[in-house]
């Protein structure tokens, strides 16, 4: 009878159970084990968006289109600041990658200087991303337009152009606060508030805006610039496989016919979880829950990276001869960097 084999493992190489079975701290260790459950996370998220965009019949939004504005330079710079957002928060990545090495070499100052350059660097981007959802839910000036097409449903348009600054409204029905033959005047964006709101509640009628105390005023207005209507839905008179896009006067006359019908719905402005501006429904609520989750993401390892910094700057760390904690810091920062680069381009680009 053959024998058996016995292999002798070295009693210093052999693993007891005390410590980690890798070459690596259970604290890392860890860390990894949440962030591959994190990815699969947001990777069913992304799945699911993308199956939604596949099996959607209307034409899903453009990013181009739908991000184009900068703060205070207004529309017509597509997919700038988003950009601008990506380029800092990889930068927040390398000023991460530099902390960690500064650690390395037990620099405290470098740790510190670095991880602050980090912290600024996410602040950046949480508070461009608080723009960004403020613009998306706002939505333009123009809205989008259901093209009026007799009794039948009309195709949807998203509007480009510039649209020319409100300066006035006319009372010629008296309300309880305003009689006949006043002036309205406030700012631009004061009277288009006003008369946004008439729109969506179809108080807008032929020419005429009641207002909120019930008088009924025209407006005077600036003229408007190189609209167009660019089809998104498919209508009785504009199909997506014949008409694209709308041009010139006969796109004013038809936004303007809408506005005019008095019926609530024709302009759609911004996005919320019901209705949407640039698109389907869908479109705003997956926006709105993965960009959330992320930018949640984002703003906890702000958080965390400033108790580490506050760590740091007492010198714990120091103290304990290693920067481990800031090393595990920058897995999850590094993490939220590379999750963001997908959304960018599921959102953004594709």
């Amino acid at each position: 009878m053959a024998g058996h084999a016995t292999t002798h493992v070295d009693a210093s190489t052999a693993w007891n159970g005390k410590v980690s079975p890798f070459n690596v701290s259970y604290g890392k260790l860890m860390m990894w084990f949440f962030l591959v459950s994190d990815a699969l996370t947001f990777g069913g998220l992304l799945v699911a968006y993308g199956y939604t965009r596949h099996t959607t019949q209307s034409a899903w939004p453009i990013g181009e289109e739908t991000f184009d504005s900068l703060p205070f330079l207004g529309h017509g710079y597509p997919l700038i600041y988003v950009a601008l957002m990506t380029f800092i928060l990889i930068v927040s990545s390398v000023t991460m990658v530099l902390a960690v090495e500064a650690g390395h070499r037990m620099d405290k100052k470098g740790v510190m200087k670095w991880m602050i350059a980090t912290i600024i660097g996410g602040f950046f981007f949480l508070g461009s991303q608080a723009w960004e959802w403020s613009h998306f839910i706002h939505g333009s000036h123009f809205g989008s337009v259901e093209i009026m097409s007799g009794e039948h449903t009309g195709s949807r348009a998203i509007v480009k152009g510039h649209f020319g600054d409100l300066e006035s409204f006319t009372v010629v029905q008296a309300g309880k606060h305003h009689k006949v033959g006043d002036v309205i005047k406030e700012t631009p964006d004061e009277l288009f508030h006003h008369f946004r709101t008439a729109v969506m509640n179809g108080d807008v009628k032929d020419g005429k805006i009641t207002l909120h105390d019930g008088s009924v005023a025209t407006w005077k207005k600036q003229h408007d610039h190189e609209m167009k209507l660019i089809i998104k839905t498919d209508g009785n008179e504009h199909s997506l496989a014949k008409v694209t896009v709308v041009k010139g006067k006969d796109a004013e006359v038809k936004y303007w016919e809408s506005v005019n019908s008095g019926k609530k719905g024709a302009i759609i402005y911004g996005a919320d979880l019901t209705s949407n501006e640039y698109g389907p429904s869908q479109y705003g609520q997956f926006f709105f829950f993965i960009t959330g989750f992320h930018g949640f993401h984002v703003f906890s390892g702000v958080m965390i990276n400033i108790l580490i910094f506050l760590g740091v700057s007492r010198g714990t760390y120091h103290k304990r001869g290693h920067y481990e904690m800031v090393e595990k810091t920058g897995l999850y920062w590094h993490f939220v960097d590379l999750v963001w680069v997908f959304v960018f381009t599921f959102f953004y680009l594709v």
